[in-house]
């Protein structure tokens, strides 16, 4: 999965818009009112990142069990370990688990879970 197409898949979630408050480089996606610039971060991708790597809110306990089962996903950089991955896209993952973990971030950070 690409940039991009992670990107565009963030950004089709309801009131999601794109930040940069770390700066150039870092992508956060956020959920809230962009008009206002008030929002949640619910996804960051580290721009220029190869392979891709993407942070994401998780539930405590899937994160610990994500860790545990693939070498890609280490908790979140930057981030609080128990509540957020950091997943480096090498492929462990497919495409569609890694959306299905974007889809979960945003419900855990929106409140739609």
């Amino acid at each position: 999965m690409t940039h991009k197409e992670l990107e565009d898949y963030l950004l089709e979630f309801p009131n999601a818009w794109l930040d940069f408050p770390f700066g150039e480089g870092t992508s956060v996606y956020k959920v809230g009112h962009k008009e206002t610039g008030q929002g949640k971060l619910f996804a960051i991708i580290a721009d220029g990142s190869k392979p891709l790597r993407v942070s994401l809110k998780c539930d405590p306990l899937l994160a610990e069990n994500l860790r545990e089962k693939y070498e890609s996903v280490v908790p979140g950089y930057h981030l609080n370990k128990k509540h957020w991955n950091t997943i480096i896209c090498t492929g462990q993952l497919t495409d569609d688990e890694i959306k299905d973990l974007a889809r979960l971030s945003y419900n855990l950070v929106s409140g739609s879970a």
